[in-house]
């Protein structure tokens, strides 16, 4: 099994790993958190072998099979079967039967199977890679965010999947929820530490939390002691009688190792400028109706939205679920004003004012702007110091701000996009998937913000976790319609629940 040994790794002077070690046991699944840019997706890659350790050791058996998805998008098969079926083990290259259960389980449907590759969009390309991966059954098995392609269905049918995996797993996933459902051990990146225990991620951040209150307890014991000792040592220094009990004390203090403040953790912190609103019905969607031009040109299939009617009131907290490609992001792109409807209509209310979080929202940034001037850009009446506060919340301190929205990554891109929603005044937050790039502290930051706030909430969402805790009503995307659900989400699974979920095979 995966075994580390005494690993340390850095990049310049930001050390990441001091003198880690760890093993694995035979069929362990591994749950692995910790903030973003403190080391998770670097220890995979060290295990892999894409990067070298500054020391230590990392010792895989012989003939031990290491597998992750890759990124790199490149097919050679005429169609997504046959490009899945790759994945395969020799001795298994003809239980197509298997890769068919995988793709069915990720969202594709049958027809989709002949299909070539090419035609399908990115966040499918990688669901074919992740079925390849899958099916090819390593001895360990690395997911990095697995889920972030995936909808909420195929999510619940990767759950189930990964419950069943016999051999090692290692798992990085913000959902918390389904971290916890699937692993059987969580180990914690923390202080360029790693910390395992068996159990959930909520023990292991009670622990985190217990053991920095006792470094902080003992620090403060620690420094009122060598006050102490080094007021002993002024008053009595100057006297001759004293002068070996004072350099015994000097010879401790030089002895002693000091313990250091811990350095704060830092993780977004929201806080939506909240905009008045007097009324109770914010926004009145009636007989919504739309479709993409020429999507079904050769068919009678239904459009993509159909009739749609519901309207939302301040203080709600309403889901967006379904498959993807069902018309999630569409009806909040309609919300939004966006898209014109085909029939219908969207009223809006004159006090209501938007905040709008959504995948072509962060492709508009300005290229050549910095995260500084964007922010502000969402609100001139802001003073340089409140914008600079928001970079700060959204993790931008200090020179970060001033960085260039096109070096940023899609994480920081997101943050820089919430960070302008944080700056505007609203009283509706619409939100397509805003927790793909976050880690699980920010995100619970996010869920707390979003409790306290005074407006309507509209988000799109495959977290069962999310939806569970905020949603008080559903707009749920099933059988090629759309409906309301006047209700949560754990009695939308009892009342109605999926209708076309995977068994695992």
């Amino acid at each position: 099994m995966l075994q580390i040994t005494e690993l340390s790794k850095s990049y310049g002077t930001q050390v990441i790993f001091d003198n880690v070690s760890f093993s694995m046991s035979p069929g362990e699944r591994l749950g692995l958190v910790g903030r973003n840019g403190e080391g998770k997706s670097t220890l995979l890659r060290l295990i892999l072998g894409e990067e070298s350790p500054d020391s230590g050791r990392i010792s895989l058996p012989g003939r031990y099979r290491v597998g992750h998805l890759q990124q790199h998008l490149e097919f050679t098969e005429d169609s997504v079967l046959e490009e899945a079926c790759l994945g395969l083990p020799p001795h298994e290259k003809e239980f197509e039967y298997k890769v068919e259960a995988v793709l069915f389980g990720l969202g594709f449907a049958q027809e989709d199977l002949s299909r070539p590759c090419s035609e399908f969009s990115g966040g499918f390309q990688i669901r074919i890679q992740l079925a390849k991966l899958l099916v090819s059954e390593p001895n360990l098995l690395l997911l990095d965010e697995p889920t972030n392609y995936l909808d909420i269905v195929s999510v619940r049918w990767l759950e189930r999947y990964l419950k069943a995996w016999s051999n090692e797993l290692i798992l990085i996933t913000h959902d918390r929820e389904f971290m916890d459902r699937v692993t059987t051990r969580t180990m914690g990146v923390w202080r360029r530490r790693l910390r395992k225990i068996k159990g959930g991620t909520e023990k292991l951040y009670e622990q985190f939390e217990m053991e920095d209150e006792v470094h902080e307890k003992t620090r403060k014991t620690q420094a009122a002691k060598r006050k102490q000792v080094e007021r002993f040592i002024e008053r009595f220094r100057a006297q001759p009688g004293k002068a070996s009990t004072v350099q015994s004390r000097v010879k401790l203090l030089e002895k002693q190792e000091l313990l250091e403040e811990l350095p704060s953790e830092q993780t977004l912190d929201f806080s939506f400028n909240q905009a008045a609103f007097n009324t109770r019905t914010m926004l009145h969607a009636r007989a919504l109706t739309f479709d993409y031009p020429g999507r079904h040109a050769d068919s009678i299939e239904e459009p993509l939205i159909d009739r749609l009617t519901f309207h939302v009131d301040c203080g709600e907290r309403i889901g967006v679920i379904g498959r993807n490609g069902k018309g999630k992001s569409t009806l909040l792109r309609l919300l939004a004003g966006e898209l014109e409807p085909v029939a219908g209509e969207v009223a809006r209310h004159d006090e209501l004012k938007l905040g709008y979080f959504g995948q072509t929202n962060i492709a508009r940034l300005s290229p050549g702007m910095t995260v500084e001037q964007e922010i502000q850009s969402a609100n001139e009446m802001l003073g340089r110091t409140a914008v600079r506060g928001i970079c700060g919340a959204m993790m931008f301190s200090g020179d970060l701000a001033e960085k260039k929205v096109a070096v940023l990554s899609g994480g920081e891109r997101s943050r820089t996009l919430l960070g302008k929603i944080l700056a505007r005044p609203s009283n509706l937050l619409l939100l397509d998937e805003p927790t793909n790039h976050l880690d699980i502290e920010s995100i619970e930051s996010m869920m707390e913000a979003l409790e306290s706030y005074a407006g309507a909430v509209v988000i799109v969402t495959h977290s069962e976790l999310i939806l569970k805790r905020l949603a008080t009503k559903l707009i749920y995307f099933q059988a090629g319609k759309v409906q309301e659900y006047p209700g949560g989400y754990e009695d939308f699974l009892d009342q109605i629940g999926w209708d076309d979920e995977q068994e695992v095979y």
